[in-house]
């Protein structure tokens, strides 16, 4: 018994009436549509800048990542409703969902089951990871519909040395959309069956002649789910669980902006239900759940002085995440887990000195509440309550120096220290050479911590787990050698090489005086890999971008690394229909074979998801059709070792109809 809980297959014959009648009207009547979701020229796309890598505006070239973007044209396109989704389009991303948490791997690293850890997810420039297990919310449990998202910057590759805790493999910053974007009252809804899954969004914004900016938007979901048949190994018990796999989340956004002023708010409440008897809780019981409150307010002002030269930006944040579940072993349990956290950020950058950008930074966090609990409902004299706190202070700096006009060297140095494992240094170097008018070449070092957190540092049930209060962090090493190549005008090809060696990886082993399971401090790891891409647009407003990953990652024992696809492709198409006035777009993803906690391998698949949209049937409105697996591939993914299921197998296809109104 664990704290953090994590069909017959059915074909989809014949989907409901009403959508295929609206996806029938969408299509003949599209004709009559005006549609403004064109594309972005290559020139446009490469002059969208980036905040997160270095907390500041960077155009891509500059930036010391081979960094990506995601547009919300992009995210309608292709009719991604969650970040793993859209994230599970780039380069060396794959993602793992255990009907429970969508987890993202990353370039050949993503054990089942580790909360997304070792990525830092931050909405606005704010951190999202929760302050008992450090994860980045990555499906549903994200506080924010994607509805609302202006671009998705992902940042691969240690951020250490400017973030600190957390930013291993990568960060993911999420830019909302403001008052001026929304323009006015929005409102959507969309149904996707066989999931039965109905949502709805109702957004607002304006920017008013005094410079006010406001937005503010509700959400909301539920979702039956699908029938699945599981086997539940050595409990002996199997059976298809029926009307188990439902989900709920509601959700709410608001922002204020004036001058150098700025304040969001972000609230989601989410809860799964359990089909698969989480953490081997008692298999097809009706009512096992798990769910996560979020709740993040956000305020900061920036501004420049000295003839622009001086840019001040300071924050404050507070952040709440409460862990809800009920989970059945014989008679009911529950086990709530609330962390609360508050903190801030100073931060100067000065362009005084000529040729170079120089930072200076200080963040605080203070994890004033970070409680995991035990409640047996049938045996509250039995409950167990573990009521932990923390701090930790980073102080960091970093220099973009414009040696000249074509090279530019980037050193950063962050140091954190924290109640847990005391101080760490993160450093970072890159150097950024202009060879030629289309051609960027970047040499790249990084190292970033994590150290341990709550759950894997304290929390004790005395039944499955025990406690390690002297588990210690762990820290990568990464070097990378990124080459961006343009080709006239609409063609962009990039090739990433890359190393990274883990030490200390934390792990979930066993005590040796106990015999429970206990998180320890495992061996190393050291991983080498290849990502070529490429980007293409032409003027008639297609867009084509695509990649291949190469892989490996040697482990100490020489086995292969559980969940680990050697091998990953990616293939996003998109094209105005100019006959029918819509614009398709078409998905492909392809994983390797991946090998499960048992040692079994799990076959490799290709899948495949279409999206139709059109705008303005009628002024104001808009329709999107999606098809999802659309070749209803059979196909699973490894479970994690609190699961009884060694593989979790996925849903075939699905269809979803959106139609959204402005006005």
């Amino acid at each position: 018994m664990q704290l953090r809980a994590r069909r017959t297959r059915s074909k989809v014959a014949a989907y409901p009436i009403k959508l295929l009648l609206g996806a029938v009207l969408c299509t003949a009547c599209a004709a009559h549509a005006e549609t403004d979701l064109t594309a972005l020229s290559l020139e446009q796309l490469m002059n969208l800048t980036v905040v997160g890598a270095s907390k500041y505006e960077q155009k891509q070239n500059e930036v010391a990542a081979a960094v990506s973007i995601i547009t919300r044209d992009e995210i309608r396109t292709f009719g991604w409703r969650t970040l793993d989704e859209a994230l599970a389009s780039l380069p060396g991303i794959y993602a793992t969902y255990d009907r429970q948490y969508a987890y993202l791997g990353t370039r050949g690293f993503g054990l089942p089951g580790d909360f997304n850890t070792r990525l830092l997810v931050t909405i606005n420039g704010n951190r999202t990871n929760d302050g008992i297990y450090d994860g980045g919310p990555m499906g549903r449990q994200l506080p924010l519909d994607l509805g609302l998202v202006e671009r998705i910057e992902f940042i691969p590759g240690p951020g250490g040395a400017v973030y600190g805790q957390n930013a291993m493999f990568g960060v993911v910053n999420i830019i909302t959309r403001d008052g001026a974007s929304l323009g006015g009252a929005e409102i959507s809804a969309s149904g996707q069956d066989p999931q039965a899954m109905r949502e709805g969004r109702a957004s607002w914004g304006g920017r008013f002649d005094n410079g006010l900016d406001l937005a503010v938007s509700i959400s909301g979901m539920h979702a039956r789910g699908e029938n699945h048949f599981f086997d539940f190994g050595s409990s002996g018990i199997s059976g298809v669980a029926r009307r188990l796999d439902g989900e709920e989340e509601k959700s709410l956004f608001a922002s204020a902006s004036g001058g150098p002023w700025a304040l969001d708010i972000a609230r989601g409440d989410h809860r799964k239900y359990d089909p698969t008897g989480a953490y081997l809780s008692d298999p097809l019981v009706r009512g096992q759940y798990q769910g996560d409150r979020y709740t993040l307010v956000h305020g900061q002002y920036q501004d420049s002085f000295r003839g622009d030269t001086l840019h001040v930006l300071s924050r404050l944040f507070a952040g709440e995440e409460r862990y809800t579940s009920k989970l059945v072993y014989g008679t009911p349990f529950r086990f709530p887990a609330t962390s609360q956290w508050r903190g801030g950020e100073l931060r100067l950058l000065s362009t005084a000195w000529q040729a170079h950008k120089l930072m200076l930074g200080v963040e605080y966090q203070d994890n004033i509440r970070l409680d995991q609990s035990i409640n047996n409902l049938a045996h509250p004299e039995m409950n167990i309550r573990i009521a932990r706190s923390g701090h930790r202070l980073g102080v960091y700096a970093q220099d973009e120096w414009r040696i000249v006009d074509t090279v530019t060297l980037t050193l950063g140095l962050r140091a954190d220290r924290n109640n847990v494992t005391g101080t760490k240094i993160s450093p970072r170097a890159a150097l950024i050479w202009q060879a030629a008018a289309n051609t960027t070449i970047k040499a790249l070092y990084g190292r970033a911590f994590r150290a341990p957190n709550a759950f894997e540092r304290d929390y004790t049930d005395g039944v499955a787990q025990v406690a390690n209060t002297a588990l210690q962090g762990e820290a990568i090493d990464t070097v990378e050698l990124v080459a961006d190549q343009r080709v006239g005008q609409d063609l962009l090809v990039r090739a990433s090489l890359y190393e990274w060696r883990m030490v200390d990886v934390v792990t979930l082993g066993v005590d040796a005086v106990s015999g429970l399971t206990q998180y320890q401090s495992g061996s190393n790891l050291e991983a080498r890999g290849i990502e070529l891409a490429i980007d293409k647009t032409w003027d008639w407003g297609g867009r084509l971008r695509s990649s291949l990953s190469l892989q490996h990652i040697d482990t100490a024992v020489g086995v292969r690394q559980v969940n680990s696809p050697e091998r990953l492709g990616k293939l996003n198409f998109s094209a105005p229909l100019p006959s029918a006035r819509m614009r398709l777009g078409y998905e492909l993803r392809y994983d390797s074979q991946r090998r499960s906690l048992n040692g079994t391998d799990l076959g490799g698949y290709a899948l495949s998801n279409l999206q139709l949209t059109a705008n303005d049937w009628l002024k104001g409105l808009a329709l999107d059709l999606g098809i999802y697996n659309l070749f209803d591939k059979r196909y699973r993914q490894p479970g994690a070792d609190s699961n009884w299921q060694n593989a979790i197998e996925q849903d075939g296809r699905s269809l979803r109809l959106n139609a959204s109104y402005r006005f």
